[in-house]
Formats: C-alpha cells, structure tokens, sequence
C-alpha cells in the first residue's frame, strides 16, 4: 500500500482539495523540462515545474501482470519549452517521465505517482500529445540471442567488428539540394555504388539540422546525380552545402555479409536453419 506524506493526506481528508499534477521530463541528454496543469509556477522537490505550456493529462491507467499500463499527456509548442524541432531531430525519444501528485497551496506535500517513457507524439497545429509508458513496456524489447536466418547484430558494434570509419563503409559529402524533405541531391559520394548506403546511416554534420541522425531509405546513382531518401525528415530544411557523413548499409543477410563486408566468421545469424517451408512441406512419393 502506498502511504502519503502527512500534509497531501490531511489535504485529501478535507472537503476541499488544492492538488496539481505535474510532469518532470528527463531526456536522454540529461536535460530536465518540468511542466504543470497549474496556473502558477510550482516549485516541488526541487524542481520548478513551468505552468506556460498549458500542459494537461489524461487518466492514468494501471493494468495487472504484466500488461503495459500508463495514459497521456498534451501541452502547447513553445520555443522556450519544448519546440518543434527538438520533437523532430528524436531529443525527446525514450525521455523518462515521472508524474508527481502536488499541493499547490503547500508544495512540500507531494506523491510520485508514476514513473514512465515517453512513447507515440502526435502533433497538430502547436500543440502535440504524448503517451506515456509504463516501466513495464521494457519487457517488450527483445533482449538475448535471436536464432533467425538473418544476422541480429548491428553492423560495426563489438559482434560484428566492422570498422565502419574505414573509407569504404563511410562517405562525408554535402547536400548539393533539397529536392523534398527527406530527399537530397548528395555531392562527394561518386565513387560509390548505388545501394551502397541502402539501410545505412546518415548523420548531419553542419548547418541548422546538424546533429540530426537518420536511416538512409534508398541510394541511387543516375547520370545526372546521387540520391539519397531519408526515412526521417530532418528538423530543418538541408541547405547545399550543408555537410554529412553517411555508413554504408547492411540488409543482415548471409550473403551480404559475405560479399560487401567479407566479414563471414563474425555473421550471427543460422542461414541453413530451416523456415516455415520445411515445417509445413509435406511428404511426396519420389522425392525426398
């Protein structure tokens, strides 16, 4: 059972409430964005909550087992808070979140409610709601050995052991131009093959989106230019000029692995372990 402090209990015993939620926000660069549904700044364990946003929650759902409970939260767009752009470039990606129970009129009485992830944002027209995870949403991600046809390692980490700086798996070129959001026209990568950077890794190193990180979608090669389409479309427009660096791509497949890396005695995958084909195949005469 959880016990409350004596001032939020005898403030919940009494006919009249005076109670706030608020939502300290951790992201994974160590940066704090502390919000309440409050009029006024609030000040609780050391944080001071910001009441500008316009932040408010939904309820908070709680499931048995190991179901994934949580709800949601919504706040407004604001430069000084959380922009729009830091949405985009993934600074609020898997941001921790705890939901604290206040007494705005004496905010020493306070409860922590929940701790949870951020999950799904959806956006529209300056304001954007987020779901909020549960801690148990962790027992989702696959954790260990997957014994697949195709390898389960990321390609250049200590299983693998590509070195991905080496000049054949990177490329540093800049963006000749912009031909949509996610589409760029990519000067400085003539001597690769097209598809080399297929599933690959692209990281913006200078201008206004610099330090946005994205999957390469598709690489081309015509006559006239290099193409590179982007999974993700960055925070800010790519200028020409504007330089990247970009890995080349793994599709996790054996003969990939054999033929673009030469990196057979690292592959962690079981090509030659039997599929679905073998289990429903049935027996016909003459053939084994």
């Amino acid at each position: 059972m959880r016990e409350l402090p004596e001032g939020l209990a005898a403030s919940l015993a009494g006919g009249v409430t005076t109670l706030a939620r608020c939502w300290r926000i951790t992201r994974r660069d160590g940066a704090v964005i502390a919000l309440t549904e409050h009029d006024e700044d609030l000040t609780v364990d050391g944080t001071l909550f910001r009441a500008a946003a316009g932040v408010s929650g939904s309820e908070d759902a709680a499931a048995q087992g190991f179901a994934v409970g949580g709800g949601e939260m919504a706040a407004a767009l604001t430069s000084e808070l959380i922009d729009d752009a830091d949405l985009d470039a993934g600074r609020y990606d898997g941001a921790g979140i705890e939901l604290i129970l206040a007494d705005w009129s004496a905010p020493a009485s306070f409860l922590l409610l929940r701790r949870a992830h951020l999950g799904e944002v959806r956006r529209s027209e300056g304001s954007f709601t987020a779901e909020l995870r549960g801690l148990s949403s962790a027992l989702n991600v696959v954790r260990g050995r997957l014994f697949t046809a195709g390898c389960d390692a990321d390609l250049g980490d200590g299983r693998c052991r590509i070195a991905l700086a080496a000049p054949a798996f990177a490329g540093h070129g800049t963006v000749g131009a912009a031909e949509a959001p996610g589409l760029i026209v990519a000067e400085g990568l003539g001597a690769y093959a097209a598809g080399w950077f297929t599933q690959g890794r692209l990281v913006v190193t200078s201008g206004a989106a610099a330090g946005f990180a994205t999957e390469v979608k598709a690489h081309s090669v015509s006559a006239s230019a290099v193409r590179l389409e982007l999974w993700q479309r960055p925070p800010a427009v790519l200028a020409p000029g504007d330089g990247f660096t970009v890995t080349a791509g793994c599709d996790k497949s054996f003969a990939t692995c054999r033929d673009r890396f030469a990196n057979t005695l690292n592959f962690r995958g079981f090509p030659h372990m039997p599929g679905n084909d073998a289990v429903l195949r049935v027996a016909t005469p003459g053939r084994p």
